[in-house]
Formats: C-alpha cells, structure tokens, sequence
C-alpha cells in the first residue's frame, strides 16, 4: 500500500510542477524559430495558441490584417469547412501559395522566408506543417490558478480515497481467503472421475484460492488504469494522456460492440442451421434404430448397414451445415483464418492417406457382409471371434485369447472365412486327412473313419459324416474324413478328440498308421499296434529267408 502511496504522490506533484505557470503565458508562447529565436522580428499569431506567427506584411495588406485574414481560412480549416487533405503548396515566381482546393490560405514571399531564416520553399513547408497540425490538433482551455488549485485537490482527494481503498481492499480479499480455506471439506470436498481422485481437498482449496488471487491482481490493474486517465483530464497538459488512455479501453469495446451488433444476423442464421441439423440427426437415428431392430423393413437393406449408413448422412450433413456456417463466422474471410484453415486441410491430406483408405475398407468391408460381430472366422492366418468393427480396423480375438487388430485395407486385400455363416445352414463341415497304406482295403478305412467322427461329441449324426479319397500317392492313399458340428467355437476340441478316436479306431480295426514315407520288413517285424490291443498270445514273427 505504501508504494501505490509513494507513486501517486509523486504524479501528483509532477502534475502540480508542471502546472506553475502563467495561465496568460499559454496564449503567448512563441513558435519555434528554426534559425535563431532572439533574432526572430518581432510577429502576430494566426492561432489562439499561438502555434503559428507571420512577421509580415505583404501588398496592400499590412502585417495584422493579413494576419486577420489568414486566421479566418484557419479557423475553417479547424472546423473541417476545409478539407485539409487539400492542402498543397503551389510555387510561383514572386510568391508560393499555400491553397486548399480552390482556396487561397497564405501567400509567401521571399520576406516571410527571410524572417524565418529558410528559403521560400522551406518557409512554404513549414507553414504547411504547421497547419496540419493545427487542424489535427484539440483545443486545450486555458485554466487559471483558481481552477488549477481546484483540479490538484480533485487529484489528491482521490489518491488519498485510493490509497485508504487500497487498504480495505486487500483486507476484503484476505478475508475471502480465509472464508475458502474455512471451506475445506464442507464445500471443497475433492473432485473424483470414476474411482481416480483428480483434486484431492487441499488442491481444490489451492487452486480457487490462486484464482481468486488472479482476479485481485485483475481487478487491481483495472482500477489503477482507469484512475490514472481520471487524474491526466484533471489538467489541459495531461488530457491527450487520458484521451489515449481511454482509447486504449474504449476503442477495442467499441470495436469489440460494433462487431458483435453486426453479427446478430449471422448469429440467428448460425442458430438455425444447428437447430434444423440437429432435429433432422434425430429424425435419421430414429429411422437407423428402427432398421438396425428390423422393424422397420427396407427391401434389399440390411439391419447391419444401418449404422453404417447412418454414420455416413451424418459426416454428410455436417459437412454441409459447416460449409454454411462458415462464411457467417467472424474474420472468415481473413487471410490469417484462410492460411491456416488451408495448413490443417494440408495437414489432414498428407497424414492422412493411410486412415482415409482403411475408412473406405471399412465401409466396403461393412457393405460386403463377408461377417459381423461374434461371427468366428478365418482372415488370412489368423482364426477367432470378431469382437470389434470399426472404420479403421477390425479386432479378433483368437482361440489362444489374443486381440489381433487387422487394418480393415489389409482384410480388403485378403481372403476371409466366416465359419458361422456356414453353421447358419447345415452345420459346418470339419475336415480332417488320414493316410494309409494301399493294403488297407478302403471299404475297412471308410468304416473305421465314420466310426471314429460317430463317436466324437458335438458330431452330428445327421447328416451322416463320409469319407473322400482324395489321392493315389505312391506309397499311401488319403482318406479325408468329413464330419458336420453345431459348435463351431469349439472347433480346436471337436478335431482333437476326432483324431484320438481315428488313432483309437484304427488300432481297434487292425490298421497301422504309418507315415509317408515308411518301410518295414514284414517278416521278423514287430506291430506296430499299441501292446493293449494285440491278442494276449501274440508273438513277433521269425525274420524267414527262402530259396529258390
């Protein structure tokens, strides 16, 4: 408080400095000489501040009564009867003239140049000068020592009603502190998302505590810029001060108003168009609704294109309530608004490209059918559950639990298997290849191979699993073993206990199952047969040779 004290002390005594001088001396100071004051004749002001002087006569017109006339252009200059825009010298032989528009305002001589000490041109330069900024000036009231003394206590009365203010001031906004800190689990209780405390007590107090700081040092600022302009227009030499100031408030409000005034239409119309797009979004999701439940039936469109095709009237009505609102914004039309709206669409285009073509997939992906969520399939190497669809990317989920995500361009490029779709007929048909040797009879095979998928839990019995030979190699032939399941998620189960029953069957049957590429000398040879399904007496044969 002090210092506000110190500060304001100190401008009022430089204003009350400043202001000890003649107030008849404001109406009688002398302009500028540009050579030498003290050599300067003696002259007649054109102007009540004696801004401009003449030192000569000229022609018929003596010394004041060319002063009287030209101090009557002046004045209309001063008025704005003149358009001081107008203003130019134009030179002459004898004389130059300074006109505006078709009005003669001064005739200068080489006398009157001489009397300033510059040539007839400079001299003409000068006067011009001078009147412009006569014209563009404001006219400051003279003040006497009365007013004065009156205009320094005004000032002192409200720097000493700040400097007290100030004390009070503070003190309300110490008092607020202590009102907030009091508060501390009353009101300010923590803010929590979910189960994650985000503001524990003592940083909630802490955090209005310093905005509440912010708004003293705000309001502090505020008050002393505006005091200062009313101190300034206390006195004539100080009012351009305030004035500016002022301005430095007031223009950019008025501005700020002007702006805002001019924008209600634009306003209402942007108004509409959110209204209109907004129940119109309504209306389209009650319709995708009622699709996406079938009931509302569409011929040729599925439930599941819905959404979909919802998602994208929706980006198209957007878009074009955007491009409506858009030349009504504020400054849209700037460059600064046209460069960088043109950097994020360049942005948008180069970093882009990549999530743009798995957008499209998306949507051909989706259009397509080829599956839906829950639907078990096979994309490329990968086999397992849909579990998310999306624009971008397709998740599975595996028969391991992995969440594979798949770019939705990577699933266009490759082929898809959707098991379910097939369950959704007859079943889905599990295949499985078994090879045996050619002194198997294949009639035994077919047998033993129905016998084992019979046998299998969540194999149907109808239709009836069947057996294809599927190839005459050299050394084998190949039995594919056909077999129908509902239980399409237990897929890896089902083919394992299928091949323990083949193996179980097979050695049931008498049959080996040898590899490939398997020789065996018959003769002296033990089974191969597991030893619990041999005869209890059975013996390996003797290794025989016979000759011929």
């Amino acid at each position: 408080m002090k210092y506000f004290i110190s500060v304001f002390l100190l401008l009022f005594l430089t204003i009350g400095l400043s202001g000890q001088t003649d107030p008849d001396s404001l109406n009688q100071a002398a302009p500028v000489n540009p050579v030498n004051v003290s050599t300067k004749p003696q002259g007649v002001p054109l102007t009540l501040d004696s801004s401009i002087y003449i030192y000569n006569g000229i022609g018929p017109y003596s010394l004041e009564k060319r002063a009287e006339r030209i101090a009557e252009k002046l004045t209309g200059l001063k008025s704005g009867e003149l358009d001081i825009s107008q203003l130019e010298v134009v030179p002459g032989d004898l004389a130059d003239d300074i006109v505006c528009g078709d009005v003669l305002i001064m005739s200068l001589n080489a006398a009157d140049a001489n009397a300033l000490g510059l040539s007839r041109k400079g001299a003409a330069v000068y006067y011009t000068d001078l009147m412009i900024a006569f014209a563009e000036s404001e006219d400051i009231a003279p003040m006497n020592v009365q007013s004065l003394l009156i205009n320094a206590g005004i000032a002192l009365v409200i720097v000493i009603l700040f400097a007290f203010g100030l004390r009070y001031f503070n003190k309300l906004f110490r008092l607020f502190y202590h009102k907030i800190h009091a508060q501390k689990g009353k009101i300010f209780k923590g803010f929590s998302i979910k189960k994650y405390e985000l503001l524990t007590e003592e940083k909630q107090v802490l955090f209005v505590v310093y905005a509440v700081k912010a708004v003293r040092i705000v309001l502090l600022v505020l008050i002393i810029y505006l005091l200062l302009p009313v101190l300034f227009s206390l006195f004539p030499w100080t009012q351009s001060i305030a004035d500016t100031l002022f301005g430095y408030v007031l223009d950019p409000v008025k501005s700020i108003g002007a702006k805002a005034v001019a924008f209600i239409p634009n306003l209402l119309t942007i108004i509409v168009i959110w209204i209109v797009t907004k129940y119109l979004l309504k209306l389209l999701e009650f319709f995708k609704e009622e699709v996406a439940r079938g009931r509302l039936e569409l011929p040729g469109f599925y439930p599941e294109w819905a959404k979909p095709t919802f998602n994208i009237v929706k980006i198209l009505i957007i878009a074009l309530a955007f491009i409506g609102v858009w030349p009504l914004l504020p400054m849209s039309d700037s460059d600064i608004f046209k460069g960088v709206s043109t950097f994020i669409g360049l942005l948008v285009a180069l970093g882009g490209a990549g999530a743009i073509s798995n957008v499209i997939a998306g949507l051909v992906i989706t259009y397509m059918r080829s599956f839906k969520i829950g639907d078990r399939v096979k994309i490329g190497d990968v086999m397992g559950d849909v579990k998310e669809k999306s624009l971008l990317n397709t998740r599975i989920k595996t028969i391991k639990n992995e969440i594979i995500t798949i770019p939705n361009s990577q699933m266009l490029n490759s082929h898809t298997i959707n098991y379910t779709t097939a369950n959704d007929e007859q079943g889905l048909i599990l295949h499985t290849t078994i090879t045996l040797g050619y002194d198997v009879p294949w009639r035994t095979a077919h047998k033993v191979l129905i016998e084992a998928a019979l046998a299998t839990e969540f194999v149907k019995k109808l239709p009836k699993p069947y057996v294809l030979q599927t190839s005459l190699d050299d050394f084998y032939v190949s039995y594919q073993l056909n077999a129908r399941t509902r239980e399409i998620h237990k897929m890896a189960l089902i083919y394992s206990e299928m091949h323990k029953n083949i193996q179980d069957k097979c050695n049931e049957a008498g049959i080996e199952i040898l590899s490939p590429h398997y020789g065996a000398q018959r003769d002296g040879n033990h089974s191969t047969i597991p030893q619990e399904h041999l005869p209890e007496d059975y013996q390996a044969p003797w290794f025989r040779i016979k000759n011929t």
